[in-house]
């Protein structure tokens, strides 16, 4: 067995992990009645046969307890034109309620809000949960896509919200 290496300290990960530019998502929930969400860049794509995705929700997350308690959540994959509304749903403070008084709300099959304009939307239920220090990672069977054609994705590297274009100039 090989010997355990020392850790290296979150202030070195979070340096090294600002640099990986992720695509900008909205998590969110429904159960009892009750719908959350929160902005969120840890989600991939986990298989395609069977669709499945994966998403990281620290449990401090409003949104945690519910997605764990209805066991749905849809991913919405959001557009350059969505910078305002990934701030509303990041921002603490701001109630379920006010945040999704922005943007236009739907439901697919599981009853998880979906935003109408999203540059995608992933339906799911939850399949399993992994308890993974700070954070649960739920995988999600996908159970309905809604996509569009066309538009920008939203990206965040940095510590900011970014466009392609943007990212493209600073590697000039």
């Amino acid at each position: 067995m090989p010997a355990t290496l020392p850790a290296t300290t979150a202030a070195e990960f979070k340096s090294g992990m600002r640099r990986l530019a992720s695509g900008v998502t909205i998590i969110t929930t429904a159960h009892d009645g009750q719908r959350h969400g929160l902005t969120a860049t840890a989600v991939a794509s986990l298989s395609a046969d069977p669709p499945q995705l994966l998403v990281c929700v620290n449990r401090t997350a409003g949104a945690h307890d519910l997605i764990h308690a209805g066991e749905r959540f849809c991913v919405n994959v959001l557009a350059q034109r969505h910078r305002a509304l990934a701030t509303r749903f990041s921002t603490h403070g701001v109630s379920e309620t006010e945040r999704f008084k922005a943007g236009k709300w739907t439901t697919l099959a599981t009853g998880a809000p979906v935003l109408e304009d999203a540059l995608a939307s992933f339906d799911c239920e939850v399949l399993e949960r992994v308890r993974a220090a700070s954070h649960t990672i739920y995988i999600g069977r996908v159970v309905g896509v809604r996509a569009r054609q066309s538009g920008r994705p939203l990206l965040y590297e940095s510590g900011n919200y970014a466009s392609l274009r943007a990212l493209r100039s600073k590697m000039k």
